[in-house]
């Protein structure tokens, strides 16, 4: 075997291993050129998701005859100018991604700069560079990649469905246009079907960002979105983050820029979580999407060959910011909760199968079956029981005391027999209604009222209202000034004890319960190292740890409060965490969850009724509680409707 130098088209092969996985891969690049030279719009084009054609088209300010000859050339590029890998300015950096991806596809460049009389177009098909020609086009670049990987079959093998290669395409456009909201995106598929179609968005950057993220990750997102604004030792910090009532099953819309940059980071992830861990349960995910600005010799993004990754120089820190920039933004929610959470109670009656029953027992469904539809329904043809039915529930009645239903309810509720009477006699449509309806309404009797209300506004114009009565001996309904509120009474006094419990535990501190003998727990040298430069930040957390030689650590003392632990199985997890998200959660979860079991235990219990004094003691409790709007695993504690929608509900508008 002898040494040799390979040739210049299989290293350049070899780096498009490396650089073009995919064609979202080489979309990512190209685009990136296109923002670094100043494009204020971008146009993509993908057939048979990106193996047959990937289009990118700018109008940024373009390449000389001379540029587009050397663009192709290995590790030329123009975004280095002063030579410091240390102060990288631009998406790009290497130059390797033009001649890369040439080495691999038939690949064309035209482009036009400012003031020139024509364009200029140069091919590469397989690592071979033509000459510049002569072309029509508009001011900008347009980079035409064909028959992606023909030069190297064996990459056409691993790569996936059109449709999955299109979805992992436009998963790099949505990253990249939530960095970019001041630039318009365009991504097309096979008969030039729009995919997505981000116009350039106006105005302040706060504002421009909300919208982007809106556009790309929902309008949910940007109706409970928490601005985030924070700086600490040069680094500042940017974004939103949704309430913690809006949250996923994965991780997935979690977002993270450097520098206008998309990354990837388990920093954030871990970050996240410990900003979060007292308002979602640990198979529950906030949506976010931060963005970093620092100086560029604090963060190296050189790191990784698809630039996804960055190494912060003080990762502590930028962590620490994450945490306390998020707190801080959930505090200031106060009881916020969710705005989906009443949307899916007012679209609940709209669902398949769950709509109320209609006269004549039928109606037409709007949209093909997609539930009741007030402003849709057409009733069906009755049949001779449900005729007789109706003219039964309309005669007038000859005994009404002997009836239940809705003429009784109208005297519990402080009404007499006449305002009862709707329909006129002794007896009327009411409770001949209740006649006709089997079984009464015995059992929607409410837990709890409030029947002689002295100040019809009183409290009304606080943000949770004022209390109106009791249901199922568990949700209290409250009158605001322009709607009402549903306030599961369970849920929200446990956060409410949950907070209190916090704020003592902040105070007293933890208590420590020492050990009759100290345990010896043994790791792996590196495991152990981690946890005893963490040690003081256990010790106030309670646990009390010690190096005890060569890979193993001593435990003297833990939390009182955990009770019976298996100290060893507690120190091996938060050995764990650290080593993959850079902290040791362990321990403070044990000790939250303890809290929320007693909190949980020591709240108001569903079935307890209450009076009008205590529905509003709680109410008022809520508004002076931070994080109210949700029970400690991130399920709202109440539900808010607005007059308007319920008006809406019933046809009234």
């Amino acid at each position: 075997m002898t040494l040799r130098v390979l040739p210049q088209n299989l290293i350049n092969q070899i780096a498009a291993g490396e650089v073009v996985e995919r064609p979202a891969a080489a979309l990512k690049e190209l685009v990136e050129n296109a923002l670094d030279a100043g494009a204020t719009k971008v146009d993509v084009n993908l057939r048979d998701g990106g193996r047959t054609l990937l289009s990118v088209t700018d109008d940024g300010k373009g390449m000389t005859p001379d540029e587009l000859a050397l663009a192709v050339e290995r590790h030329a590029t123009s975004k280095l100018p002063d030579d410091d890998l240390f102060n990288i300015g631009f998406m790009g950096f290497r130059g390797e991604a033009l001649p890369s991806i040439g080495s691999v596809s038939r690949m064309r460049l035209t482009s036009r700069v400012r003031g020139s009389e024509n364009a200029w177009t140069l091919a590469v098909e397989g690592g071979a560079k033509g000459a510049p020609e002569p072309a029509a086009h508009p001011y900008g670049t347009r980079v035409e990649v064909r028959d992606l990987f023909y030069a190297t079959p064996a990459r056409l093998k691993f790569l996936k469905t059109a449709r999955t290669e299109q979805m992992y395409a436009r998963e790099i456009m949505d990253r990249l246009a939530m960095a970019r909201p001041d630039v318009g995106f365009t991504l097309s598929g096979d008969n030039n079907k729009t995919i997505l179609n981000y116009p350039a968005c106006e105005g302040d950057l706060f504002d421009a960002r909300l919208k982007r993220l809106g556009a790309v990750m929902g309008r949910e997102f940007q109706d409970n979105a928490l601005q985030i604004e924070a700086e600490r030792e040069g680094i500042r910090l940017t974004g939103y983050a949704g309430v913690p009532t809006l949250n996923r099953g994965n991780a997935q819309m979690q977002f993270m820029f450097v520098n206008g940059r998309p990354v990837k980071d388990r920093l954030l992830q871990g970050a996240v979580r410990g900003a979060y861990q007292d308002f979602l349960a640990r198979d529950r995910h906030p949506l976010l999407a931060l963005f970093f600005e620092l100086s560029p010799r604090d963060v190296d993004v050189n790191v990784h060959p698809g630039k996804t990754e960055v190494r912060f120089r003080d990762p502590g820190m930028v962590r620490g910011l994450i945490v306390g920039a998020l707190k801080h933004a959930l505090a200031g929610a106060g009881h916020r909760a969710s705005t989906t959470v009443a949307d899916m109670a007012l679209g609940a009656v709209r669902r398949e199968g769950e709509g109320p029953s209609l006269p004549y027992g039928g109606g037409a469904r709007s949209g093909g079956g997609s539930g009741f539809n007030i402003g849709q329904y057409q009733p069906g043809v009755p049949g001779h029981a449900a005729i007789e039915r109706n003219y039964a529930a309309q005669a007038p009645m000859e005994n009404p005391g002997n009836y239940g239903g809705l003429f009784d309810r109208g005297r519990e509720f402080g009404g007499s027999g006449g305002s009862a009477n709707i329909g006129g006699g002794e007896g009327g449509f009411a409770a001949a209604a209740a006649a006709a309806l089997s079984g009464g309404y015995d059992a929607a009797a409410p837990s709890a009222r409030i029947d002689n209300i002295a100040d019809e506004g009183k409290f009304v114009d606080h943000p949770l209202g004022a209390a109106r009565g009791q249901v199922h001996a568990n949700y209290i309904i409250a009158q605001t000034r322009d709607g009402l509120v549903i306030v599961d009474q369970h849920a929200a006094h446990e956060r409410i004890v949950y907070e209190r419990m916090k704020a003592d535990l902040a105070e007293s501190g933890v208590k420590r319960q020492g050990l009759l003998l100290p345990e010896v727990v043994e790791l792996d040298e590196a495991s152990a190292d981690r946890i005893a430069d963490r040690a003081d930040e256990f010790a106030e957390l309670g646990l009390v740890i010690e190096p005890f030689g060569p890979g193993a650590i001593v435990v003297r003392e833990v939390p009182a409060m955990l009770g019976k632990v298996d100290v060893s199985a507690l120190v091996r997890d938060m050995a764990d965490e650290i080593a993959e998200l850079g902290q040791g959660m362990a321990l403070k979860d044990r000790l939250m969850y303890v809290c929320a079991t007693m909190a949980c235990h020591g709240s108001v219990r569903s079935g307890r009724k209450l009076n009008a004094d205590e529905m509003n003691a709680l109410l008022r409790q809520m508004e002076a509680t931070p994080h109210s709007g949700q029970c400690n695993h991130g399920r709202p504690t109440y539900v808010e409707l607005k007059l308007n929608d319920i008006e809406k509900m019933f046809g009234r508008r």
